[in-house]
């Protein structure tokens, strides 16, 4: 904790908050680099291992940026009320995709007996002809694959990018400008770090 800088006061937020509502981003910059420790402490909650901690982190930071974007500060509630809800939502839609994404589709699991006592597996059930079967088997298994390798072959970045590029974990899609002015970063920037993860994906599968 000690890593992140101090957060505002209520009369610095204000004016900080005064100055993004009048396009300075540096103080939009500031607003988001002040709250990091609210998104630390948040992701503490729902951290299960170690190695998860910096991608929560990353999925937390973009809550707190959509938290900046869109606070009213003509509400009666601290930035940091607010965006402690938006740090939240954003870790549990990452959550709830990522356990989705992970469950893995067996057309042999066995699924219960007939009245004879035979067995019955998914396959045997299947409305649809074998070949489509086998389609559907496999095109679930490369998407399997494909969110594996981006979870273990990917920098926090390169995920975070692709995952708001093409909507991964069933999130919004936003094109490479829309990307780059919520991480504060250039358009240049997002479509190298773009390349250069789907570069490593193609490698990889």
């Amino acid at each position: 904790m000690k890593s992140f800088p101090q957060p505002l006061t209520a009369s610095e937020e204000r004016e900080y908050m005064q100055r993004y509502t009048e396009g300075d981003l540096e103080a939009k910059h500031i607003l988001i680099e002040r709250n990091l420790r609210l998104v630390a402490h948040i992701v503490k909650k729902y951290q299960t291992c170690e190695e998860e901690t910096e991608d929560l982190l990353s999925i937390g930071t973009i809550g707190l940026i959509k938290a900046v974007v869109t606070f009213n500060p003509e509400k009666c509630v601290r930035l940091g009320t607010y965006a402690a809800r938006c740090i939240e939502n954003e870790i549990l839609m990452y959550l709830r995709a990522k356990k989705k994404s992970s469950r893995e589709i067996s057309l042999y699991e066995p699924i219960g007996t007939d009245r004879e006592g035979n067995e019955i597996q998914l396959f045997d059930i299947i409305e649809t002809e074998e070949e489509d079967a086998h389609q559907k088997a496999e095109l679930s298994e490369d998407i399997r694959l494909l969110y594996q390798k981006v979870e273990s072959e990917l920098s926090p970045r390169e995920r975070l990018v692709l995952k708001m590029r093409y909507g991964l974990y069933n999130e919004e899609e936003y094109t490479q400008r829309e990307i780059a002015g919520q991480l504060g970063i250039s358009r240049s920037y997002v479509s190298r770090i773009e390349k250069s993860a789907i570069e490593k994906l193609r490698r990889e599968m």
